[in-house]
């Protein structure tokens, strides 16, 4: 049986935790950042974990998962 390979794109956009959770990055960071408010920056530059929805799809993107640690 061969090697599953991992989806090089999906494993740079999500990271996983010691349990096991997939976290990603939030989306409006990149630039334009001087009139959003000190508050909405900081909420925005933690991760946060992925919905239950797209869990099965991304987990399919990382077989070895349990690994990438």
């Amino acid at each position: 049986m061969p090697k599953m390979k991992t989806h090089r794109a999906a494993a740079k956009r999500y990271k996983v935790t010691a349990s096991g959770k997939i976290e990603r990055r939030h989306a409006g960071i990149g630039h334009l950042l001087q009139h959003k408010s000190e508050s909405r920056k900081r909420k925005i530059f933690n991760d946060v974990e992925i919905s239950s929805t797209h869990e099965d799809l991304i987990s399919k993107e990382l077989p070895y998962k349990k690994y990438s640690r």
